[in-house]
């Protein structure tokens, strides 16, 4: 299919990152198709947040992913590995462990083949290289190579048509994402980002995820909307 530059994929987490970027989208005038992937992840409720960030958008199409890597564990969301709680979150060379090996190349690969497979010559994901946990695929770099990887990889990059990976609010803090948001009447209840959600899907408030969300609202003087377990410290 000749690749076009009316309609983006969107990867939408259910989480407050992937919704900005998501409005920022639509915004710009793009057709959303959404894309979530439900990898095994311990925060699963974040897969009905991305069901109605999707709905409430209007994307044109919204497909759900079944992706399981807890197969392959190596971090505390899919794997039997405590959710660090409180001001650190320990792991290998300061990353830490809630990373997922590999997660957002997997992520981009799958949108990739979506982008293709429906002509689709954007694609917009909800990293941030400023107030993150030092994840290393959230990086300025790593989307830059993965542009120049979707050039090579992809018979529409081969026919001359390339590729856009649209990382917005890389750059960015959590409040001027929280105040962009705001400004693009994202439904900020209808997003979640705890690692470690109770049964009833309520944020646990400790955890690097919790704590970043958190601070992104006072710092932006907005009300958290957050539903949380207990009133976090």
């Amino acid at each position: 299919m000749a690749v076009n530059g009316t309609t983006a994929i969107v990867l939408l987490s259910g989480g407050l990152d992937s919704a900005t970027a998501a409005y920022l989208a639509a915004e710009r005038g793009f057709t959303v198709c959404a894309l979530t992937v439900d990898y095994g992840q311990k925060h699963g409720v974040e897969v009905r947040s991305a069901r109605q960030i999707a709905e409430a958008i209007g994307a044109t199409e919204h497909k759900v992913i079944q992706l399981d890597l807890r197969s392959f564990g190596g971090s505390a969301l899919t794997a039997d590995i405590p959710v660090p709680k409180g001001e650190a979150a320990p792991g290998s060379a300061n990353i830490p462990v809630t990373y997922v090996p590999a997660r957002n190349t997997i992520l981009l690969a799958l949108a990739l083949a979506y982008a293709e497979a429906v002509g689709a010559a954007d694609i917009f994901i909800g990293v941030n290289a400023v107030d993150y946990s030092g994840y290393p695929d959230c990086r300025p770099a790593f989307i830059e190579q993965f542009e120049k990887l979707a050039a090579l990889a992809t018979k529409a990059g081969a026919q001359g048509c390339g590729f856009k990976i649209h990382a917005p609010l890389i750059g960015m803090r959590k409040a001027e994402i929280v105040r962009e948001g705001l400004r693009l009447g994202v439904d900020f209840a209808k997003t979640h980002s705890c690692y470690d959600p109770d049964e009833d899907g309520r944020a646990c408030g400790q955890c690097e995820s919790c704590r970043l969300r958190r601070q992104g609202f006072k710092d932006a003087g907005a009300p958290d909307p957050t539903r949380y377990a207990r009133s976090p410290g």
